[in-house]
């Protein structure tokens, strides 16, 4: 069976003698691409830089100056590391007051993969 990486988590394919595969480059961008927005900086060996770190604003105040902080680090993150994606943008969206979950954010990153002409989008939960 091929593939370009192996598709993260790891779990074993029962049709192969191996794990599941990203079959395309689509699939490849996007888990590298999470993988940049989940890595906090210093987890990485090596490159104590990289990554967006989107769990150290756990805590953070759930305001549009968190937002701002969280759009620059990712897109300057982007930027340095994985420039050939074009962000169109970056959504919060807020549950509802009043519900239990009213502390988190929803966030969808909206992307272009430039040498592809591919468009996704990326969500994250926090």
């Amino acid at each position: 069976m091929s593939g370009f990486s192996p598709s993260l988590p790891l779990t074993l394919d029962p049709g192969s003698p191996g794990y599941y595969l990203n079959k395309n480059m689509l699939e490849v961008v996007k888990q590298n691409f999470k993988n940049l927005v989940l890595t906090a900086p210093g987890e990485r060996m090596m490159i104590p830089q990289f990554g967006v770190g989107i769990r150290n604003y756990l805590f953070q105040p759930n305001d549009s100056s968190t937002y701002s902080q969280i759009r620059s680090k990712i897109n300057s993150q982007v930027k340095k590391y994985m420039p050939f994606i074009s962000i169109s943008d970056v959504q919060f969206i807020s549950p509802d007051e009043g519900n239990d979950l009213s502390n988190g954010v929803n966030i969808t990153i909206i992307y272009e993969i430039v040498p592809l002409s591919l468009s996704d989008a990326l969500k994250i939960d926090l």
